[in-house]
C-alpha cells in the first residue's frame, strides 16, 4: 500500500467503513447502477451491515491491524463488484480472488480448505469457472486495497470496474 499514492492516503487517513461514516439512506437514493446504490442493495438483500465486521485482535502493530480491519471492511465492496452473493460457494470464490490480490494467509486458508464444504457440483463450478477468473482478474486488476471506495459511491458500477481493470466472472456464484 505504501507504494501507491491512494494506498498511502488510506494508511495516513485511516478511513473506517461503517454506518457512522456512510449514510446508507443517501446511498439508497442514488441512481440505479451506481456503485453506492449497488452496495446498499447488496447490504439490504443479504441482511448485512458494514457494522458487522469484528474488530481485529492479536496484532500488535497498529498499522498492520488497520490494514486487516480495512481488508474486512472492503470485503462487501468486492461482493458488489463481483456480483457474488453470500453463499458458501460465493464466499470461497471471493476468497480465491482475495488470495491472489492480497496473499493473506487467511484468504489462502479459506480458498484451499473451504471447497471441502462444497458439493461436487459447486466444487466443479468453483474450479472450472471461478478459480480461473480469480487468478486472471486478481493478478491483472488494480490492487484493490489501494482503492478509496468511499470516493466512488456515486460513480456508475461499470465505470468503477473499468477504472480498476476489474471484470466480473462470466457467471456470478450464487
Amino acid at each position: 500500500m505504501l507504494l501507491d499514492p491512494v494506498g498511502r492516503r488510506i494508511l495516513r487517513e485511516r478511513p473506517v467503513i461503517n454506518t457512522q461514516t456512510l449514510d446508507l439512506d443517501r446511498l439508497r437514493r442514488l441512481p440505479v447502477g451506481t456503485f453506492g446504490k449497488e452496495y446498499v442493495n447488496f447490504l439490504d438483500d443479504c441482511h448485512v451491515s458494514p457494522d458487522t465486521r469484528t474488530e481485529v485482535k492479536f496484532l500488535s502493530d497498529p498499522e498492520l491491524a488497520y490494514v486487516m480491519q480495512r481488508y474486512r471492511e472492503v470485503h462487501d465492496f468486492w461482493h458488489v463488484m463481483t456480483g457474488f452473493s453470500i453463499t458458501e460457494e460465493s464466499e470461497i470464490a471471493l476468497k480465491w480472488f482475495e488470495m491472489v490480490q492480497t496473499g493473506l494467509p487467511v484468504a489462502s486458508l479459506s480458498a484451499f480448505v473451504g471447497p471441502l464444504r462444497l458439493s461436487m457440483e459447486e466444487r466443479g463450478r468453483l474450479f472450472s469457472e471461478y478459480v480461473p477468473w480469480a487468478l486472471q482478474c486478481g493478478s491483472n486488476c488494480k490492487f484493490l486495497m489501494n482503492v478509496m471506495y468511499e470516493d466512488l459511491l456515486e460513480e456508475k458500477m461499470d465505470d468503477v470496474n473499468r477504472m480498476l481493470g476489474f471484470w466480473r466472472p462470466v457467471k456470478s456464484a450464487t
